[in-house]
């Protein structure tokens, strides 16, 4: 299984713009739903749980869950499209869960491209790791 890198960090607003300047969608939405943009977050602002998620991508794992590293298929259709397999996904443990809760990292390709969500897909923040 491939992961992407994050070796070379060049920060995460220069993902976001090079994702526009292609001409990916930023804002969009499922069928029927009100189109939800990307927003962003701090690396500062992150809960610890994040930070760790992150600090197991760069190493490489070991991940605490087999879903981690899978590929991430965005049929929220709220990050920038991809073709399949750009977007891998990885648990943020939620303290006190039972399961893996709602909480994820998804990965881009691109360096510096990691988007947290606290609510299990339904809106995406881009981590500004330069905050």
């Amino acid at each position: 299984m491939n992961f992407p890198p994050h070796a070379s960090r060049l920060g995460a607003a220069a993902a976001l713009l090079t994702a526009l300047v292609i001409g990916t969608t930023v804002s969009t939405g499922t069928a029927g739903a009100t189109p939800t943009a990307v927003g962003d977050i701090c690396y500062s602002a992150l809960p610890s749980q994040a930070h760790d998620t992150l600090d197991l991508i760069e190493q490489g794992g070991p991940y605490p869950f087999e879903q981690d590293g899978t590929v991430f298929q965005n049929r929220e259709g709220i990050l920038p499209g991809q073709s399949s397999g750009y977007y891998h996904e990885y648990t943020v443990i939620t303290p006190g869960s039972d399961t893996r809760g709602a909480r994820r990292i998804v990965t881009g390709e691109r360096s510096q491209e990691d988007y947290y969500t606290a609510d299990h897909y339904e809106s995406f923040d881009l981590v500004d790791h330069g905050c």
